[in-house]
């Protein structure tokens, strides 16, 4: 079996019952268990709260669409060259956008994709708090308003911008930032392992256990 993480992982019998729950669901559903389910299940308490707020802030409905939150994932994985997030995150952009083409341009280098000023906008700001969030000023939200977005919606964004960044320095730092290759239990191989978003609506979230 492939080393996951850098630090060491449970295994079913050592791990918080619900996060074994949350693995049969996605055992039963997926054939496998994401690699970022198992890493950070070693403080289970900890994963079921990030779990939940997860998917609170990125797959429950909100003030803004599936699409803009993987957009602005694959955009804020890619600054910090987060493989893991910017391979899952950009499957899950190519099916809530039902553009492919976007999507893998988005991956390589958002400003070569065509995208709506509306993006260009959020894409713009992602990429400024992540790379200099000591340089943020309130001039830095001109742009989206001008682009329509409200003040809710700004608020939701640079929330999601932030769980981003957590989760990319969590993968970093844990050692699976790094491209997965996972096997199905029915031997298929998988092209990219999908990240918690992409498997949400499979397994459920922790809240409705």
């Amino acid at each position: 079996m492939n080393q996951i993480s850098w630090l060491a992982v449970p295994d079913e019998h050592g791990a918080h019952e619900g996060v074994r729950r949350l693995w049969s669901k996605a055992e039963a559903n997926l054939g496998f268990v994401p690699n970022v389910f198992r890493a950070q299940a070693l403080n289970g308490e900890q994963f079921l709260a990030w779990w939940n707020y997860f998917n609170l802030l990125v797959n429950k409905e909100g003030q803004l669409s599936n699409a803009d939150r993987e957009l602005l994932a694959v955009v804020v994985s890619g600054v910090n060259r987060c493989v893991y997030c910017v391979v899952s995150h950009g499957a899950a952009l190519r099916e809530y956008s039902a553009n492919p083409v976007m999507a893998d341009t988005v991956a390589v280098n958002w400003r070569h994709a065509n995208l709506a000023p509306r993006e260009r906008a959020m894409c713009s700001y992602a990429e400024k708090l992540t790379r200099s969030p000591e340089a943020m000023t309130q001039a830095d939200l001109v742009p989206l308003r001008e682009a329509g977005l409200s003040d809710p919606q700004i608020l939701e964004l640079v929330q999601v911008i932030g769980m981003f960044n957590m989760t990319n320095r969590v993968s970093s730092a844990l050692g699976f930032c790094r491209m997965p290759s996972t096997t199905p239990r029915d031997g298929r191989r998988a092209q990219a392992e999908p990240h918690a978003s992409a498997v949400c609506a499979t397994v459920g979230c922790p809240g409705a256990w």
